[in-house]
């Protein structure tokens, strides 16, 4: 007995010392996001004379959960890493399947953080593309999220969208600087990466905003350089302008424009290439509430045969915030697609096909549409 409990002595004394120290200089916090919602949801369908079918689902929107932290290293320099996870609350069957569930499926990585000089990481992330004009979207995250336009559909308005979350990123942030702050991220694409197709190659994204007394400005560009297997060779870009402007309190306003380009069609030709616009308002009613509107707009695509490739959705909606961590919403928005465009709803859980989050199937010249009341939960 005596020989057990100077065993649990030692073994106690000498994990003290290096968890004290992980305690002195370590700085780590769980955070999540839970926004479930009720949506009846119309598929839109584009047969002449014939309306679309309506089914009611309990969808899981974006809700995830994560971990991260950092460690001090001296002189203004810690080591920084997050994990993050996206769940299905909806329907439990979908964990596990089609990327839900799964560990670090989210924004995941590990860097370096220099108070003076700016951070350095490496893992999967949002590219500085998508996050420029991120805090302009409304409904972000959910049904009515602006990306069933906007950074190019996949398939539909460019080869691999360039409002993507990326493996394979090492990226850099500088510090702001009078409010400006620069974003650069290289992304190595492979074959056993999800872009929209088998690809090798790269992508490089860049952007640079302004954020101060309420006004915000962004510019943006991405570049893949794609290598199909089988067909060879070619690239797409994307530019993306951003501004807008918040009086706290009162409301926000925000506006966004795209061009992108490629050579991707026949002889190197543009095939996807095509401009879009969004704007959004949200404007403040009482103590509580909050409404919001968003009109997205793509025109048709650069390609042979491409008239009536154009598509608008138009979002409304209603926040009534009981706190700063939980807000109860509804809203309602439709996509209206010109005849020979295949654009679609956003699908909340990542994938066209999900259990467990709206999926609002697409067709060509369709309208899908949905009503939703939810609550969104954050910590």
């Amino acid at each position: 007995m005596k020989c057990n409990k100077i065993l649990a002595a030692t073994v106690a004394a000498a994990l003290a010392a290096p968890l004290q120290a992980f305690a002195d200089t370590a700085n780590f916090n769980w955070y999540g996001n839970f926004d479930v919602s009720d949506d009846s949801i119309n598929t839109g369908t584009a047969t002449k004379g014939t309306p679309g079918t309506t089914s009611n689902r309990v969808s899981s929107n974006t809700s995830f959960i994560g971990v991260k932290g950092s460690v001090a290293a001296g002189d203004g320099l810690s080591a920084i890493w997050q994990v993050e996870s996206l769940l299905s609350l909806g329907d439990s069957a979908a964990n596990g399947t089609n990327g839900i569930g799964y560990l670090a499926n989210r924004n995941s990585f590990v860097g370096l953080k220099s108070d003076r000089y700016g951070t350095i990481f490496a893992g999967r992330n949002d590219t500085p593309y998508k996050l420029s004009t991120r805090l302009f979207d409304q409904f972000d995250r959910g049904i009515a999220d602006n990306r069933s336009i906007m950074g190019g559909s996949t398939g539909t308005s460019a080869k691999s969208s360039f409002d993507g979350r990326q493996d394979q990123v090492v990226a850099y942030v500088s510090p702001s600087l009078e409010g400006v702050t620069v974003a650069a991220a290289h992304v190595n694409l492979s074959p056993t990466v999800s872009t929209g197709g088998t690809f090798q190659g790269s992508a490089i994204s860049v952007a640079a905003w302004y954020n101060a007394n309420g006004l915000y400005a962004t510019l943006a560009y991405e570049l893949h350089d794609l290598q199909a297997q089988a067909s060879g060779t070619g690239s797409e870009h994307a530019t993306k302008l951003g501004l807008g402007y918040t009086q706290e309190g009162a409301y926000t306003v925000g506006f966004a424009a795209e061009q992108t380009s490629d050579n991707l069609g026949a002889a190197a030709a543009n095939l996807y290439g095509h401009n879009a616009y969004y704007v959004s308002g949200r404007f403040y009613v009482g103590s509580a509430g909050a409404i919001k509107a968003a009109f997205t707009d793509a025109s048709n695509l650069a390609g042979g045969n491409a008239a009536n490739t154009g598509a608008r959705q138009y979002s409304l909606g209603y926040d009534y915030i009981l706190n700063k961590n939980v807000t109860v919403y509804a809203l309602y928005t439709k996509l209206s697609n010109e005849s020979a465009a295949g654009y679609s709803l956003s699908v909340s859980n990542g994938t066209a096909a999900s259990i467990g989050g709206p999926s609002t199937i697409s067709g060509i010249g369709a309208s899908p549409s949905a009503l939703g009341v939810g609550v969104l939960v954050t910590f």
